[in-house]
């Protein structure tokens, strides 16, 4: 059976939002023809974005909060207690409205890559300048995954199958040598692949350990979705626009594996209708030349943040919609 699921953020800009956003992904997503998750509400602050929940998660290692953003530093400051005791209070909040739930639900991370490229060292520029620094940063974070998923299945124990999604929207851009330094004026040098599929393979292994899914997520352009697979992805997760040749063929691979594959497919922007998504998909399956399969996850193309309540909530009503008919 075809499911429906979302990328992870929502709009709003405070508890209230949140709140919202919990209800609207249990009402949009139920299972088992969903796969509901815990949302993220980044406009609330830096301290509930993705990276200032990765601050939260990552285990021995201490943050402070910058003009520029996250920067490490020596010890833990009032900004990173800040963003724990937020994603405390949100996991209170899904777990307050999951009372009595039962299936499969789905969390997100930042991954290792991505954080490396948004956090700075100590004394400027980002975290991926320092092969060591960025060497701390995932290993902090795999630990922060493990306890992360404990946390989960503790608060939600009739989960019977849990999700971690790894979300790298700045892998593509690391590994091509693209992301520019805090000047501006130059890149960073390029990650090999090997290196960067070791290092993300740390935090999968850990959410294998954990006993979840580790899926990961990037709606940027050329997302390398062989490096993924290799790293211990067991689902890739897609905007469909930006998906090129040998991408579609990594689709159809992991499909043809048993494997998740997220189609991002239901515009985040403007006007969307079940019809043309269903369409879109079926061209898709089409162009593979495959049927319908269990291991497809029908989505919105990217986040939520940046649209309102109403967009959110038919986005993920047009995700569930387009899973049932391709079902």
């Amino acid at each position: 059976m075809t499911t429906a699921t979302g990328i992870g953020s929502h709009p709003g800009d405070d508890n209230a939002a949140y709140a919202e956003a919990v209800r609207v992904v249990l009402g949009e997503l139920p299972g088992p023809e969903g796969l509901p998750y815990v949302p993220e509400v980044p406009g609330r602050g830096p301290d509930a974005t993705m990276t200032g929940r990765a601050v939260a998660l990552a285990t021995d290692l201490a943050f402070d909060l910058q003009p520029a953003g996250w920067r490490l530093t020596d010890a833990e400051g009032m900004d990173q207690r800040r963003a724990r005791s937020r994603l405390a209070q949100d996991l209170d909040q899904v777990e307050e409205q999951t009372q009595g739930y039962q299936g499969a639900f789905k969390t997100q991370v930042c991954g290792p890559w991505t954080l490396a490229a948004t956090v700075e060292r100590p004394r400027g520029d980002r975290a991926l300048a320092d092969r060591g620094a960025r060497r701390d940063l995932a290993q902090a974070l795999a630990e922060g995954v493990r306890r992360h998923v404990a946390d989960l299945r503790r608060r939600l124990p009739g989960v019977e199958r849990w999700v971690v999604q790894v979300d790298e929207p700045a892998l593509a851009a690391v590994i091509a040598g693209s992301v520019p330094t805090a000047s501006g004026f130059h890149r960073h040098r390029a990650v090999e692949p090997p290196e960067a599929s070791a290092t993300l393979g740390w935090v999968l292994d850990a959410i294998r350990e954990a006993g979840a899914e580790p899926w990961v997520h990037s709606c940027a352009a050329g997302a390398p979705l062989e490096l993924l697979r290799g790293a211990g992805a067991v689902g890739l997760a897609v905007d469909l626009d930006r998906v090129d040749a040998a991408g579609h063929d990594q689709l159809a691979v992991a499909l043809e594996a048993g494997e998740r594959v997220v189609l991002g497919v239901v515009p985040t922007q403007g006007e969307a209708d079940e019809a043309s998504v269903v369409q879109r998909v079926e061209r898709w399956l089409d162009l593979v030349g495959l049927e319908p399969s269990d291991g497809l996850v029908v989505s919105p193309a990217c986040g939520l943040a940046g649209t309102d309540a109403a967009t959110a909530r038919r986005a993920l009503e047009i995700a569930r919609a387009t899973s049932r008919r391709l079902g």
